[in-house]
């Protein structure tokens, strides 16, 4: 799966990122690197869903 990520300068140093296409989705670092790592783990959680919060349930 590929996501655009849009990656800022933050006025007060480091970076933060957000994913367009997930609503929500962001996160930060103060480094370029550090950020690259947050993304991952952002997307990670923005992604997955607990079944019983959209009322499934096994049949």
């Amino acid at each position: 799966m590929k996501l655009k990520v849009i990656v800022h300068e933050a006025e007060e140093g480091g970076c933060w990122a957000e994913v367009p296409s997930i609503p929500g989705c962001a996160t930060q670092g103060e480094t370029f690197e550090e950020l690259l790592g947050n993304i991952y783990e952002a997307v990670e959680g923005c992604l997955s869903v607990d079944l019983k919060d959209l009322g499934v349930c096994r049949i």
